[in-house]
């Protein structure tokens, strides 16, 4: 039977709808769609290893959401590092150093619940203010001690799955030295930012105190993509390095003093902000960024719009729209820490 997502037979429509109905769903529109979804699967594929992929995922997000759902009113960062750095280290001391100041601001620190820098994340936020979001691997991945709330512990099959955790529940990645994975989760990080498929963040590059690595890898932007015109100036705006753990907090901190978060709704860029602006403010904003406007469009102030309503938390926010050329991405970035200024 060829199955759809707009309408089907009656009687399979009926088995649907009853199903959600004895087992009570919120938004039964959008279950309906992911149980045809799973049925129009096991119609059209019969190669089992693509139905186990996707049966793992799914199981794997809705658990996701399950354990962070509980902490959506808190700000979080993600903070990737190597799994080889040694406790005696003065980095791993850092990032103890780090993640402790941001749990005293209350924010929650995510790792990748192995050792190293993820230990260190963990150790320094304690337990009641970190997840683990661990990965199965036949070495280097053990759970790490400072790990203890099994409520805030995930094991992933899949890293594609694992990464999307990592971003989807952060509102800052800070990245600490490390291997093939951390250069990975940091280069993904900023073409994500840069391409507008990740909201706009705070992206902190921690150095140990010889600047001995972020810095040469700066040097190697520099020279490399830079000099060679495969990247632009503005995009320089998508990161900060620094060796100071006090700083790196003070610069996730200023991200939000005004600014709070943002969607789009169709066309327009709707960020919602944590006080209301002055007129004066947008007249500032259009003579410095004006640049990142769309064709025909203004800086103004707004309301929510009728379609946020499905973030009901979020509708008492004061509002800054305008439509965005969506290419920007680095001066938008600019521009938000222009925002945090007023």
């Amino acid at each position: 039977m060829e199955l759809s997502f707009n309408q089907n037979p009656p009687e399979i429509e009926e088995h649907i709808a009853e199903l959600m109905r004895l087992t009570g769903v919120h938004h039964p529109r959008l279950i309906r769609e992911m149980i045809v979804a799973a049925l129009k699967a096991g119609h059209e594929i019969d190669y089992l290893a693509d139905l186990k992929l996707m049966r793992t995922t799914m199981k794997e997000m809705r658990f996701t959401n399950k354990v962070f759902g509980p902490y959506r009113s808190r700000r979080k960062v993600t903070i990737f590092g190597s799994a080889r750095t040694g406790t005696d280290e003065p980095i791993y001391q850092k990032c103890v150093t780090f993640s402790r100041l941001l749990a005293e601001q209350g924010y929650m620190v995510i790792t990748g619940g192995g050792g190293g820098i993820m230990q260190a994340g963990n150790e320094g936020a304690g337990p009641g203010n970190s997840f683990a979001v661990n990965i199965r691997l036949p070495f280097e991945q053990d759970t790490n001690p400072f790990s203890s709330d099994p409520d805030k512990v995930i094991v992933y099959q899949y890293f594609f799955n694992r990464k999307v955790a990592f971003l989807k529940e952060a509102q800052a990645v800070a990245l600490f030295p490390g291997g093939f994975g951390t250069l990975d989760e940091a280069m993904e990080t900023l073409t994500l930012v840069q391409t507008g498929k990740n909201a706009p963040i705070p992206l902190i590059l921690i150095d140990d105190d010889s600047g001995d690595y972020w810095e040469k890898w700066l040097d190697f932007i520099k020279s490399a993509l830079l000099k060679k015109g495969l990247i632009s100036g503005e995009d320089f705006s998508l990161f900060t390095i620094t060796r100071d753990p006090a700083e790196a907090v003070r610069v996730i901190d200023d991200f939000y003093r005004v600014y709070h978060s943002g969607r789009y709704v169709g066309d327009t860029l709707v960020l919602r902000l944590n006080k209301q602006l002055d007129p004066s403010h947008l007249q500032v904003l259009s003579s410095e960024f004006g640049e990142i406007l769309a064709p025909g469009s203004r800086f103004r102030l707004s309301g929510p719009l009728p379609k946020e309503e499905d973030q009901p938390d979020l509708l008492h926010l004061p509002r800054l729209a305008f439509e965005f050329n969506r290419r920007n991405f680095g001066f938008l970035i600019a521009f938000i820490r222009r925002l945090n200024s007023f």
